[in-house]
């Protein structure tokens, strides 16, 4: 693991959907590196320390996570938009009110919530960072997961919007693509279905907590200082491209 040394200590660190997997993995790295961590879901059950419930499909939900990190710390630090629901559906089968709440939590709560944060940091003259997790899916349309994917691409097109217009702000606002993790607590996966997605990964690896966690520390760190409005995918290259190889010869050596 990368040692940032003190960099994160007294940081203040928001990060949303904080009780699923990549929301507790996500706030272990920030915590473990010196911030001071509000995490947010749903529920505050099994959330430790300043924890604030919202609903972020309503906008009482959103106002309610403005206005109480705000009171607390006048502006964040650093902002992880985490939050997001993975339905599985096809388009015919899927009704309105699974489509609304799917862009509401997966694209207009990051907006929100992108736009009154960065009011307080400009407010308070903090130059932040926002980053949004985002997924390969932004970039290729999966069947069963066509508004998913088109939730991910909007969220990327929006992350280098607010980066374009937050600048002048010194505030930053980048993605971060997870990769394959066959630990998913949203769905049950096959062992064949795990092998088939492993062997179209170039590094044979799968995206692990620590992976996604250093990724975020970077990102949000002085080191990436320069940049902005782009999209970090952690994923042992499975977004470079295609392994298959359609000739005899399989193997370069």
């Amino acid at each position: 693991m990368v040692d940032f040394g003190s960099e994160f200590h007294g940081k203040r660190v928001l990060v949303t959907g904080a009780a699923g997997i990549m929301g507790r993995a996500l706030g272990a790295a920030f915590e473990a590196a010196g911030a001071t961590l509000c995490r947010t879901d749903r529920s505050t059950d099994g959330l430790q320390g300043f924890a604030v419930a919202a609903d972020l499909t309503s906008d009482d939900g959103l106002d309610h996570l403005l206005g109480t990190v705000g009171q607390a710390w006048g502006a964040p630090d650093v902002v992880v938009n985490n939050a997001a629901l993975y339905p599985s559906s096809f388009l015919l089968d899927m009704q309105v009110a699974d489509w609304d709440r799917i862009m509401d939590v997966n694209v207009r709560a990051p907006f929100v919530l992108m736009r009154g944060f960065a009011l307080q940091m400009i407010g308070q003259g903090v130059q932040g960072n926002f980053i949004n997790i985002s997924s390969g899916a932004a970039r290729k349309m999966r069947r069963t997961a066509v508004t998913y994917c088109m939730s991910k691409t909007a969220l990327d097109r929006m992350t280098k919007g607010f980066a374009l217009e937050l600048a002048e702000y010194g505030i930053r606002v980048n993605c971060l693509e997870p990769g394959f993790a066959s630990g998913s607590a949203v769905s049950a996966l096959s062992q064949e279905h795990i092998d088939r997605v492993m062997a179209a990964i170039p590094l044979g690896t799968e995206t692990g907590p620590d992976d996604v966690g250093q990724a975020a520390l970077y990102l949000a760190s002085s080191a990436a200082r320069n940049i902005t409005g782009t999209s970090l995918a952690v994923d042992g290259g499975n977004s470079a491209g295609v392994m298959d190889v359609y000739q005899d010869k399989k193997s370069a050596l």
